[in-house]
């Protein structure tokens, strides 16, 4: 029996690529297998780079942060003063003049009251006719009346305001209490002041996450920055057409796999987790078992996938960890030791009887 033991041990020489626990070989610094990914427009099939998490890497990571928010939407300082349009219903009242303005004996409820801008963006007015208003602010509306009203009267005294609303109209939708449309007025609308509007953000909303579509682009708002440390960067301006979409948390957990003491999902709590806490999380790395210089974080993106690996044998690694911030769907992969490997292959070949064996192999001498 004790002369067949050579012969396993050629076969678990063999079997080593098919020891239990996963590995990742990166020695050309690419991954073993190709991915769909994107590129020029079109899918390919590509293997990723993997990338070391170091200084630079973070540097150059928050640099594209810090240019991701210049690419935000300039404001119009133009269209911050409220624009009248179709649908919207002005009062306007001229002094000394009480036949030009809406009849005072009669009770009309205020939803009747005032004039209509109609579809085309006319407003009919005594003596003046149609006249085009849609765009202009109510102080231009208020000019251009009192000078063709001057035409016929003398010394023109007169006010315009907007009684009803309806013209400019965003969606403010996702995790948010009432979501739905919301109309515009004289106030300019933020992004903080429509969620207020909606209700306010739901418990399992990602304020870190919130998409403005504008004009057929997408832009990704951190919403939670402007709370907690006052920064208005994100908090733009919104006009008519926005469609705001307050993200869910729900479903953000990074995977934690590998050689760590407690492999789980965990969840990301207000759109931020670093590296070093995932791994605090799963109660650390099991440096029994585990190759510390073996630390990845695979990234599927959006059809762009990345590799980024931190070698975690030096204590001071631990900083670079924590700067390095985890996204949701990130999975944290750590190495397998090879000794290791190479005992999980042993004891599956020769379960619960390899240590009888070898003991009596050293008992007679072999």
């Amino acid at each position: 029996m004790f002369k067949l033991i050579p012969i396993m041990f050629v076969s678990v020489l063999s079997a080593c690529a098919l020891a239990p626990g996963m590995d990742m070989n990166n020695d050309n610094g690419l991954s073993e297998i190709e991915f769909p990914t994107m590129k020029d427009g079109h899918l390919v099939k590509e293997k990723a780079r993997i990338v070391p998490i170091t200084a630079d890497l973070i540097m150059e990571r928050e640099a594209a942060r810090h240019q991701a928010v210049n690419n935000l939407p300039p404001v119009d300082p133009m269209k911050v003063t409220y624009q009248i349009g179709p649908q919207d219903r002005l009062q306007i009242t001229v002094w000394e003049h009480p036949e030009l303005n809406d009849p005072g004996s009669e009770k009309i409820m205020p939803e009747l009251a005032g004039k209509v801008v109609d579809e085309n963006g006319d407003l009919y007015y005594p003596y003046v006719g149609s006249m085009h208003v849609a765009g202009k602010t109510v102080t231009e509306v208020r000019e251009d009346l009192t000078r063709e009203l001057s035409k016929y009267f003398k010394k023109v005294k007169l006010d315009v305001r907007v009684l009803s609303f309806q013209a400019h109209r965003v969606a403010v939708v996702g995790e948010v209490t009432t979501p739905g449309v919301q109309t515009m007025n004289e106030t300019p609308l933020t992004v903080a002041e429509a969620i207020t509007r909606a209700g306010g953000a739901t418990k399992d909303s990602d304020l870190n996450n919130v998409a403005l579509a504008r004009d057929g682009k997408l832009y990704k708002l951190d919403v939670q920055s402007l709370y907690e440390k006052g920064q208005s960067t994100h908090n733009l301006l919104l006009k008519e057409g926005d469609v705001l979409n307050i993200g869910d948390q729900k479903d953000n957990k990074v995977f934690v796999m590998g050689e760590v003491n407690r492999q789980q999902a965990i969840q990301i709590n207000k759109g931020r987790m670093s590296l070093s806490q995932a791994l605090a999380e799963a109660s650390g790395v099991d440096f029994n078992t585990s190759r510390p210089g073996d630390i990845y974080v695979l990234r599927a993106g959006d059809m762009k996938p990345e590799i980024f690996q931190l070698n975690g044998e030096s204590p001071d690694a631990m900083i670079l960890a924590d700067q390095f911030p985890l996204q949701a769907h990130d999975t944290l992969f750590v190495g397998t030791a090879g000794v290791t490997q190479w005992s999980r292959v042993l004891n599956q070949i020769l379960p619960g009887s390899f240590t009888a064996i070898m003991s009596q192999a050293a008992m007679m001498g072999m």
